[in-house]
């Protein structure tokens, strides 16, 4: 491993570096913004390989676990950083250098967290990708980025990664296609990601601008296809030190569930254990059993993240005292956090609190554990350390900070998402009591997010659309105690049609080839919907009626 600084290092200096900039028309951070950011020290001048080499020269030792049925394995920092530098020198040997981009679509693997590490030695803009996405999506992803290198899994359960990259490939070849997995024929153009790890490890990171891309996470939201978010090496080790800050002190080693596909939870498990000692425990799949199993077997704890993680434990009839013991705290963002699940969570001894943000600005308002609970329970809280945060006449949330994005991969929403003094249009509607403490009271922007996994309506409707006997359709948001949000189809039928069943949709959908996470799980049909006086549909109206449960449910 090379513990030890960048400078006892003796940093990999790579010229020629290229920026995807101009390609996707990212913002420029004003100068004054820039300057008042390092200023604070909420910017430092470091790569993300900067900010890894550094936080494994000091935590090498700790504890990295991978606790699957699929995949296992156990060893500490220094054996995954070995591995990290041996690949990231394979890599550089194949022409990947800064500026490139390296897609990873793997579950909760060691090999992720290699992939990650080692993208970061070498300046290339990583693009987690969560496994469970199929063609579609990731055809997508491969088209709008040009990735050099493509990182996935041979198999996993029942999806078939494999399948999924190779007709991506056909449409748009990649240069390096690697794939995890021993044993397993590959077709032509793929190699076996274990093949890289043979080479004589690279010495540091390589120098990079660190205003520069960084990680492009992909989100869906108000458009048919998932969007590109571009953050830069400023933004994220901006993002990581609040992240770990904002982590309770004491409590046990937490499991790690959220999906490293997921921008946060790639962040959360590779990169904010590197600020502040922290051992990784992934697993790559959530079963409430195993977990429980786990806690009690392994003194493993679970500290928060989306609502469902929490509310799958506790409704679980194997849950129990011991379980309670090993959740002080509990941390709750990424998705909608109903009331009922804060006070369920405060009355049995786990102290919660809130948090809001995005893929484009993850950390925006919070709470701390020693706050009142009246404001940890019941508001999305105050805007954190270099954040600004207020409410246009809208009540739209507009927000700007050093972890808010640069930009997307596609101009013309990088210019709407902005005005003209670089706040941020969240697309969130919300209200500020007293103190400054947010609450969020609706959504502009139409996305559905179940269980910390953004869901575009438009993509949903554009499909449910083909149903036989649809007339038209909305996709919104139902509330859910256990996801925080579910997908509602709402129908209006054809004259004379018979109304589609659940199953009817959903064999659709899944014929079409959309991910189940998508799927709506209600059918609501209705004569007439409410509109504008232009014929526009209102959907807060029928966010309102399902909140009420005023909305008749056929399915």
């Amino acid at each position: 491993m090379g513990g030890g600084s960048v400078a006892d290092k003796g940093v990999a200096m790579t010229t020629g570096q290229v920026s995807r900039r101009d390609d996707w028309g990212l913002r420029a951070v004003s100068e004054e913004t820039a300057a008042a950011y390092r200023a604070a020290g909420h910017w430092r001048g470091e790569s993300l390989g900067q900010v890894v080499a550094n936080g494994l020269a000091e935590m090498g030792s700790a504890e990295f676990r991978v606790l699957s049925a699929f995949r296992p394995w156990s060893g500490t920092f220094v054996d995954v950083d070995r591995a990290a530098r041996r690949f990231a020198a394979s890599l550089r040997a194949r022409g990947v250098g800064p500026g490139d981009v390296v897609l990873i679509q793997l579950p909760n693997w060691v090999e992720a967290g290699i992939a990650f590490w080692a993208a970061t030695y070498l300046g290339a803009v990583v693009v987690p990708v969560v496994h469970f996405y199929g063609a579609k999506e990731v055809g997508y992803i491969v088209e709008a980025t040009d990735p050099a290198v493509v990182i996935g899994a041979a198999s996993f359960g029942k999806l078939d990664p494999l399948g999924t990259h190779a007709a991506v490939m056909e449409r748009h070849p990649v240069e390096n296609w690697l794939v995890v997995g021993e044993d397993t024929p590959l077709p032509p153009g793929a190699t076996p990601f274990a093949d890289l790890l043979d080479a004589d490890p690279i010495a540091g990171p390589a120098e990079v601008d660190p205003s520069s891309p960084a990680l492009i996470g992909f989100t869906s939201g108000t458009t048919q296809n998932p969007k590109g978010v571009v953050h830069s090496h400023d933004t994220l080790g901006f993002e990581a030190r609040q992240l770990s800050d904002r982590f309770p002190d004491g409590g046990p080693p937490q499991i790690t569930g959220a999906p490293v596909g997921h921008f946060i939870g790639m962040l959360n498990a590779f990169l904010t254990p590197l600020l502040k000692w922290r051992p990784v425990n992934l697993v790559d799949v959530w079963d409430p059993t195993e977990i429980l199993r786990l806690m009690s077997e392994e003194g493993l704890g679970l500290t928060g993240g989306a609502t469902y993680f929490l509310t799958s434990i506790l409704d679980h009839p194997d849950f129990g005292e011991e379980h309670l013991a090993m959740m002080p705290f509990a941390g709750l963002g990424g998705s909608p956090v109903p009331a009922a699940v804060t006070e369920r969570a405060e009355a049995m001894g786990i102290r919660a609190f809130r948090s809001y943000g995005s893929t484009e600005h993850p950390s925006i308002t919070g709470c701390r554990i020693d706050e009142p609970a009246e404001k940890r329970l019941y508001t999305d809280g105050c805007a954190l350390p270099g954040v600004e945060i207020r409410l246009d006449d809208d009540g739209q949330i507009l927000s700007r900070g050093p972890d808010c994005f640069i930009g997307y991969t596609d101009p013309d929403l990088t210019a709407a998402a902005f005005d003209d003094d670089g706040w941020y249009r969240t697309g969130d509607i919300g209200r500020l009591d007293a103190d400054g403490y947010l609450t969020i009271t609706d959504r502009v922007s139409d996305i559905i997010i179940r269980g910390g996994e953004n869901i575009s309506a438009c993509e949903v409707e554009e499909l449910v659309a083909g149903v036989d006997g649809v007339a038209e359709v909305c996709v919104v948001a139902a509330p859910d105690d256990r996801l925080g949000e579910r997908a509602a189809a709402v129908i209006r039928l054809r004259p004379g049609a018979s109304a589609p069943t659940l199953d009817d949709v959903r064999t659709h959908l899944g014929s079409a080839g959309l991910a189940r996470q998508k799927w709506p799980e209600s059918i609501h049909v209705v004569e007439e919907f409410p509109r504008t006086p232009s014929g526009k549909v209102q959907k807060f109206h029928l966010r309102r009626e399902l909140r009420e449960g005023s909305l008749p449910a056929d399915g």
